[in-house]
Order: structure tokens, then C-alpha cells, then sequence
């Protein structure tokens, strides 16, 4: 009996393989990979969105443009290791990255962030607090939509302010 319960103890001690700990292991730097990725592309994403702010005080496009190429760096950098990890906060900083290209002028770069933002997040999109679609609106400013077709404005999903305002530029170019 004394036997049996040695046993039972032994084999209850140490219940783990050694392939067991070696995925453990490997878990763990893989996980530790993911974290020294995530906390280096919170630090470019902080000083980016420090420049975004000096940008949007001054209202200066220079800054706007270095804002948004620190923001497309940030990203380019994550690499393989942490491309699962903080999407939405990843996906949040690229389309401020987007709108910074687009209000520093430079709406070539900003259309094809668009497209890569669109490939890298495929089937996900951002909402505006009123509900707008940030692939809608960005889509109708940067001229990736028929700004002149009437329908198209009632089934974007893009802010009641911005579809008044291409109607008004509209009407005055007819008129």
C-alpha cells in the first residue's frame, strides 16, 4: 500500500513531458518575442501621435506628413512575431496614419495606404462616433468613389456632414 502511494505521488509530482516543457519554453520566447514587439511599437506609436498632436496645435502639413510616415514606419516594423497582436490598436494608428498623408496633401500616399490598410485588415473596418465607416469616408475623399453619382452618398456609410458638404460642392459646380 505504502508502495502504491509512492507511486501515485511520483507520478502526480511530475506530470509534465519533457516535449511538454520544451513547448512550454517555446511558448514563453514566443510570447516574450510578441511583448518586446508590441511594447517597441507603442513607443513609435506614442511619439507619432505626439507629432499628430503638435500637428493638429499648429496646423502644420509638415507635421501632419512626418506624423504619418512614423506611423507607416511603426507598422512596417511590428513584424511576423506581433502581426496578431493589438490589431485594433495597430488598425487605429495606421488610419490616423492615412488621414495624417491626406491632411498634409499628400493624397497619392494616402490612396495607397488605403489600399494596404484595406489588404493588411481585410473584412474589418473602423467606425467615427456617429457610426460613419472610416473605408467609406476615406474612400469618397481620397476620390476612390463617383463623388458625382446622387445615390452613392445615401448608401456610403459616411457622416451626414460630409455628405452634405459634397452635395454643396457639387451643386456649386453644376450651377
Amino acid at each position: 500500500m505504502l508502495a502504491i502511494g509512492a507511486a501515485l505521488m511520483a507520478t502526480a509530482c511530475n506530470p509534465v513531458t519533457t516535449a511538454q516543457q520544451k513547448e512550454g519554453i517555446g511558448f514563453r520566447q514566443a510570447r516574450f518575442a510578441e511583448i518586446s514587439a508590441m511594447r517597441s511599437y507603442r513607443q513609435c506609436r506614442d511619439d507619432a501621435l505626439a507629432l499628430d498632436g503638435q500637428a493638429r496645435a499648429d496646423g502644420s502639413s509638415a507635421r501632419y506628413l512626418a506624423a504619418a510616415r512614423l506611423l507607416e514606419t511603426c507598422e512596417a516594423e511590428v513584424g511576423p512575431e506581433a502581426a496578431s497582436v493589438g490589431v485594433d490598436e495597430r488598425m487605429r494608428a495606421y488610419a490616423l496614419g492615412i488621414q495624417d498623408y491626406f491632411k498634409g496633401g499628400d493624397v497619392a500616399r494616402a490612396r495607397a495606404n488605403l489600399e494596404t490598410f484595406k489588404q493588411t485588415f481585410s473584412g474589418a473596418d473602423l467606425y467615427f462616433a456617429d457610426g460613419a465607416s472610416f473605408i467609406e469616408s476615406m474612400e469618397i475623399l481620397l476620390g476612390q468613389r463617383d463623388r458625382s453619382a446622387v445615390g452613392e452618398f445615401s448608401l456610403a456609410n459616411v457622416s451626414s456632414e460630409m455628405k452634405s458638404e459634397l452635395r454643396r460642392v457639387r451643386y456649386w459646380k453644376r450651377n
